[in-house]
């Protein structure tokens, strides 16, 4: 099986992109310009630990000021 991520096409805002027997939508605006149908494109994936403890820290802030008792 082909393990690569290819472009199929593109469906209005969104990049096809095939990988073995799967399809995937993906925003077309995470994309190059100069992105088109064959193309063979790398994808890097990173937890942004920081950002994520930031996001926490708010849910928590909010959740503890919806659920106060008064």
């Amino acid at each position: 099986m082909d393990k690569r991520f290819i472009v199929d096409r593109f469906e209005e805002d969104y990049v096809v992109v095939e990988y073995g027997d799967e399809t995937f939508n993906l925003p077309r605006v995470i994309f190059p310009d100069d992105i088109s149908e064959g193309n063979v494109i790398d994808i890097l994936i990173r937890i942004n630990y920081e950002e994520t403890e930031l996001r926490r820290k708010r849910i928590n802030n909010l959740a503890r000021k919806l659920f106060r008792r008064e």
